[in-house]
């Protein structure tokens, strides 16, 4: 059985690599470089392209002693880091970019080959482009027919060109020492005044610096890839850069400027033996050209392996696994490249294809050395040389042509989405899972340490759907209140009572059909216990710092076989200060026709609060983004009509939101809450209800009386917000009230005491007498303004600061404590030694306050019982 033949770093890497980078742009176009650009200015161009193909070849290297590289070079480099459809979008412009440096190549050979006169007197050929075309179409055919019967054959002719390549280099250097020197008035400094564009002469030179390609697409032909990528690709790159920095130096001080403009085969004129130099530029052209004949073929054999392109140019022949199939249709696409037969137009396209492929090898490379922690290369470089590479990439790309570089995004990214829709992955994963894991990690740590401020609040959502099949309106419900902007994460809780844990294995990612088409929306499939053991353990231990859940939702469990355990798991849900929605799905209506939505309001507390910021996300939504918006209160006092109303357009206009507000006087008619809402929100699609606290022993009760609250409404969702949000205190003061349980402390006096009245000067009248007696009043107004608050007010607040925190943490402290503490300090000699009549009213109303307080209680408490709720 034959062996595959495989070659060194010498034979396979930096041969092939050399040639092509001492290929045509060297014989054919430096001293144009130089003679157009200056030799400042022709060496930045130098070094600026060598710095792409440095930090390129050494992104290339750290990758290649990762990686296990087989056939493709630098497209299943690319594949197997950036993934499928992004490596194939760049191996493909890898592949047409290659395919079309053929073309250049062998152009370039017609140039200097039909630059003789003697040749084209024997050919009968000219040196037009038709000519150009017809040549080079032979020359390719004919290295096309070597490359077909054997890579071997091929590999090996190339140390007889690298050979001819270094007596040409010979004797160009015999013949600038020794020929006639060129007037020191002419030496090639600075930019000629009227010549052509720097960006254009850079875009014709940078193939020059492309060749080391051609060593890492041999990849799957190389006896170690891993050792031998490294050594042979950056020699190669080294020993370019100084072979072209010489050449340029010496063209600019030896030879005539004039002489480098005009004449692109000027080489043979000035050289020891110009049959050495014509030697030296056949084969650095057609070795080239070989090269990427070579190298081509293998790009679009793998990725048809991997699907990307048609199966057929995956089939390969012989022991060495030749890609004939390939061969032909790359043979096809460099033809095409020859019939444009301009080699300088070329060279642009190719310039542009690879440096667009450059910049993404080293992105990938910056990326694998960022965030793979599977990225263990043997040669170790920082990832600024990846990044480094593909700002050059991209500011070259930017530079040289704009409208070009923004069509080839556009081509690389529709070619991206198409490979997307085939849905190709590979069995070991690319390195965005690391990407999005890095940038994730650094993004939580920014929230986490700054926290979060109100106006960017968002729902984060876990939702205990049951199954996306058996409840999907939940799901529906979920995603529509988290929209593009929040987080869901269903958990599906599977029953397993004969389990011995709670949790009996650990949970795993779920995808599905919402899971797929969302982002944000998460699904989890656990096995557990216990339901309510479970959903009581996922709520209180779920996330981590920046991303904590605050919203659970699930639905009323309205036939619970022990609505007793039930109740109970919600008053421990409410204790773990997460904001709670429970929804009672009505199977017939549905969502109706997702126009009107009802929001009920107490009068009081943060319910409301919280539904008016959900549904600000639902309006996120397609489905719910038309629904207006219903605020209905039921009013147990009628005169408080037109203040509930404003106090609600208040509201509304300070978060900037528009709805209908209906009051509903209830003071003579008494009618049940139930009552009440299933005549008025009989035509809606769905209604928030805000619920009190569950009291314990009285769970039974209170899941029958929602069973009644809501048997005739429709959909309903049950709301208990967390202290989060603000209450909302409506027909009781103006506003929104944040409820704060912090100590009353030096600083809210000083507060208070900045706060202090002033007095706003006076224009005094223009008699004399009238205006001195003005005056006098009011500066004793002006003083006993000042006595009294400065010595009887700081006095109050120090004096009773315990009372003020009292007020403050009202949740703890009773009303009737409040009221009989207020009652002792009212009663001390203090009191009647240094609070005059004008502070003492302070007390008054702090009673009067409270007294109002308790009214408002002893109606709540009538408009719950109404609907058979008992006492908040």
């Amino acid at each position: 059985m034959a062996v595959q033949k495989k070659f060194g770093a010498f034979s396979g890497v930096f041969t092939p690599s050399i040639l092509t980078i001492l290929g045509v742009i060297m014989y054919m176009r430096l001293g144009w470089v130089v003679g157009q650009a200056g030799l400042i200015t022709a060496i930045g161009i130098i070094v600026l392209a060598h710095v792409i193909s440095l930090t390129t070849g050494l992104s290339i290297s750290s990758i290649a002693t990762d990686k296990k590289i087989k056939t493709g070079g630098i497209y299943y480099m690319l594949s197997r880091s950036l993934g499928l459809p992004m490596g194939g979008s760049i191996g493909i412009t890898m592949f047409v970019g290659t395919a079309l440096s053929i073309s250049l190549y062998i152009i370039g050979f017609c140039e200097n080959f039909l630059g003789i006169e003697m040749i084209r007197e024997i050919t009968g050929l000219g040196d037009s482009i038709n000519d150009y075309r017809i040549l080079g179409s032979i020359m390719l055919s004919i290295l096309v027919i070597i490359a077909f019967i054997s890579t071997s054959i091929a590999i090996k002719a190339q140390f007889f060109i690298l050979g001819a390549i270094v007596l040409s280099l010979a004797s160009i250097g015999i013949g600038l020492f020794t020929g006639e020197p060129s007037t020191g008035e002419n030496v090639s400094w600075l930019p000629i005044a009227d010549g052509v564009s720097l960006t254009v002469v850079f875009a014709i030179f940078f193939p020059a610096v492309t060749g080391f390609t051609a060593g890492v697409a041999m990849s799957g032909d190389l006896k170690n890839p891993q050792k031998n990528i490294p050594f042979g690709t950056m020699t190669a790159i080294v020993t370019g850069f100084i072979v072209y920095i010489g050449l340029a130096v010496a063209f600019a001080f030896l030879i005539d400027r004039q002489l480098l403009l005009e004449d692109n085969n000027f080489l043979m004129k000035i050289a020891w033996s110009s049959p050495l130099v014509v030697a030296g530029i056949w084969g650095a052209t057609l070795s080239s050209a070989l090269g990427g004949i070579l190298g081509g073929p293998r790009i679009l054999q793998a990725m048809s392996r991997d699907m990307i392109t048609p199966k057929i140019f995956s089939k390969g022949f012989g022991v060495n696994n030749e890609p004939r199939n390939a061969l032909i249709f790359t043979f096809l696409l460099a033809e095409a490249g020859i019939l444009i037969g301009d080699l300088d137009v070329i060279a642009a396209i190719v310039s542009m294809f690879y440096i667009a492929a450059y910049g993404f090898i080293n992105l990938a490379f910056a990326l694998e050395r960022w965030a793979s922690a599977d990225f263990r290369p043997s040669f170790h470089i920082s990832k600024w040389v990846g990044i480094i590479g593909f700002a050059a990439c991209f500011g070259v790309m930017f530079k040289l042509d704009t409208p070009v570089m923004f069509l080839s995004m556009i081509i690389l990214a529709g070619i991206y989405f198409y490979i997307k829709r085939k849905k190709l992955e590979l069995d070991f994963g690319d390195v965005w899972q690391s990407v999005w894991s890095s940038i994730a990690r650094t993004i939580l740590y920014r929230i986490d340490r700054k926290g979060l401020e109100e106006r960017n609040w968002r729902p984060n959502i876990v939702l205990f759907s049951g199954g996306s099949k058996n409840r999907e309106h939940l799901i529906q419900f979920g995603k529509d209140m988290v929209g593009n902007q929040g987080f869901l994460s269903n958990f599906d809780l599977i029953p397993n009572k004969s389990s011995k844990v709670l949790f009996k294995k650990r949970e795993h990612s779920v995808p599905d059909e919402f899971t797929d088409e969302n982002a944000g929306v998460f699904t989890r499939t656990q096995e557990c216990r216990d339901i309510y053991e479970g959903i009581e353990a996922i709520s209180s231990t779920y996330g981590f710092g920046g991303v904590e859940p605050n919203t659970i939702l699930f639905g009323w469990a309205r036939q619970s076989q022990d609505p007793v355990r039930f109740a109970k798991m919600i008053r421990s849900l409410g204790e773990l200060d997460l904001n709670i929605l429970m929804m009672d799905y009505d199977k017939d209506s549905g969502f109706g026709k997702h126009e009107i939505i009802d929001v009920w309001c107490r009068g009081g507390g943060n319910n409301c609060n919280l539904v008016l910021s959900l549904i600000k996300f639902m309006w996120l939504s397609d489905t719910w983004k038309d629904a207006r918006i219903r605020i209905l209160i039921v009013n147990p006092i009628n005169d408080d009509k037109e203040m509930m109303i404003r106090d609600v357009e208040n509201i509304l206009e300070s978060i900037r939101m528009d709805a209908e507000i209906k009051v509903i006087n209830n003071q003579i008619e008494k009618r049940p809450i139930n009552e009440l809402i299933e005549v008025e929100s009989s035509n809606s699609d769905i209604v928030f209800l805000g619920i009190p606290q569950i009291r314990e022993g009285e769970e039974q009760n209170y899941v029958n009386q929602v069973n009644r609250l809501c048997q005739n409404v429709g959909t309903v969702v049950l709301v208990k917000a967390s202290s989060y949000f603000k209450d909302l205190m409506i027909g009781h003061q103006t506003g929104m009230v944040k409820q704060d349980k912090s100590e009353y402390t030096e600083e809210d006096i000083d507060l208070v005491i900045s706060r202090k009245i002033k007095i706003p000067e006076i224009n005094y009248p223009s008699d004399p007498e009238a205006k001195l007696q003005l005056k006098q009043v009011f500066d004793s107004v002006k003083s006993m303004n000042e006595e009294a608050f400065n010595t009887l007010i700081v006095d109050l607040f120090s004096l009773n600061r315990s009372v003020y925190n009292d007020i403050i943490k009202s949740s703890n402290t009773s009303l009737l404590e409040l009221k009989n503490k207020l009652g002792d300090i009212k009663g001390t000699e203090d009191w009647k030694a240094n609070i005059s009549n004008t502070y003492r009213s302070i007390f008054n109303k702090a009673l009067e306050k409270i007294n109002q307080q308790e009214e408002n209680i002893a109606a709540d408490n009538a408009w719950a019982k109404s609907a058979g709720w008992g006492e908040f």
